[in-house]
């Protein structure tokens, strides 16, 4: 006889009784599921009686049906109408001129437009992932800034917007001529690797993505500082890890930024990492106190609730818009004009052949000839800050 009073008999036949009530569970649960799928003039009056029985059963399989639904409208892509939208954009251009200190937050949204892929839009990266999808993307050596790229660079040039929180790793927000002291990369940036014994940390900026052997708590990228000798890393901030790089995170210059700010404008963003950073969002302060939030996305955000005004539409779109209600002119990118050619530090002899990713070049005269006239590559990308990201959501096939 067993402590707790049992045979060992007696315990088998227990749970036997128990997997047999949880499988008959699981037939009932499967049998309410069909007839509900049903229309109800379909129904058999036996069918009804079943229902009657499992209430249950029907409020939890209703229940589920609603947050499924739910769900699926979160994902969902929206736009305003343009009328509606040119009104928007009229409200949201009141807000920036007002504002006394304008700070922006920018996601994968503003990229798009680069060839960029976003995260969880219908064609993003974990969206494609979850459904068992491959992931492609142009080589994203060859994107360059966007029309909201530049357009943020003018505003923060003509004073109306203080600071950019960025969580794109693509460095398009310093190629586009934002100074670095206006910018927080709160996730890292591919073109940038440091040297963190050297004190203060010693950056350097390079004209390729510097993240080809790096991933996941993995972050040397085989080249040595010129000064001590010691393995550079690289600065991304992958999920899971937490940020702690001076530069180019800033995080010293988001957070001050988010103080003092009474107006923040999110651009192409979900926010769903994003808002779990309290100091972004001024949560100390009495809702009174706290800045007027406006979203411009394609689809929900856990912050539509609080904002003063959601625009649903495409970032480029709003931004020309606004731009052009503002009496600004957006400025042109320009290869030649480029800050990271001036910012970059070149390898070292025998560094050559320490990455195999192409590099920026100015011109398509600097290319390697293999390079020139080269279409954006479509081919599913490998390694780096995009890649590893991209295989840690893969999901595994089950072995039968």
């Amino acid at each position: 006889m067993a402590a707790g009073g049992l045979s060992r008999s007696e315990r088998k036949a227990a749970e036997r009784v128990r997997r047999l009530r949880e499988e008959q569970q699981r037939e009932r649960l499967r049998q309410v599921s069909r007839i509900l799928r049903k229309a109800a003039a379909e129904r058999s009056a036996e069918e009804g009686r079943l229902l009657a029985e499992s209430a249950d059963l029907v409020t939890e399989l209703q229940g589920r049906s609603r947050r499924r639904e739910g769900l699926k409208r979160r994902q969902e892509e929206v736009c305003d109408d343009p009328e509606e939208l040119r009104g928007k954009v009229q409200e949201l251009a009141s807000a920036v001129r007002n504002a006394k200190y304008l700070v922006v937050y920018t996601g994968a949204g503003i990229s798009t437009a680069a060839s960029i892929p976003d995260y969880r839009g219908p064609n993003g990266v974990w969206t494609l992932l979850q459904k068992g999808r491959s992931v492609s993307a142009a080589d994203l050596s060859e994107a360059e800034p966007t029309l909201t790229h530049m357009s943020i660079t003018r505003l923060h040039e003509q004073k109306l917007v203080q600071h950019v929180v960025s969580q794109n790793c693509d460095g398009l927000h310093l190629r586009s001529g934002l100074p670095r002291t206006a910018i927080s990369e709160l996730h890292g940036n591919m073109y940038i690797e440091v040297c963190t014994s050297c004190v203060p940390n010693r950056e350097y900026v390079r004209v390729f993505d510097v993240t080809e052997r790096t991933a996941l708590h993995r972050h040397q990228t085989g080249r040595t500082c010129h000064k001590c000798g010691t393995q550079l890393r690289d600065t991304i901030v992958h999920f899971g890890e937490r940020g702690t790089l001076g530069q180019p995170l800033n995080w010293e210059a988001a957070t001050e930024a988010a103080s003092r700010a009474d107006t923040i404008l999110c651009l192409g963003s979900s926010l769903k990492v994003l808002k779990k950073y309290p100091r972004l969002w001024c949560m100390t302060k009495p809702p009174s106190r706290r800045p007027k939030l406006y979203i411009v996305n394609l689809q929900w955000t856990p912050k539509d609730d609080w904002a003063a005004l959601k625009l649903h539409g495409k970032c480029d779109d709003v931004m020309r818009l606004l731009m052009a209600e503002l009496g600004l002119e957006i400025p042109a990118y320009s290869r030649w004009q480029d800050p990271i050619f001036s910012l970059a530090t070149p390898l070292r002899a025998g560094e050559e052949g320490s990455h195999s990713r192409k590099s920026l070049c100015r011109s398509r005269e600097e290319a390697p000839p293999g390079d020139r006239g080269a279409p954006l590559s479509s081919a599913p990308i490998l390694g780096g800050w995009f890649g590893r990201g991209c295989t840690k959501r893969t999901k595994r096939k089950k072995v039968t």
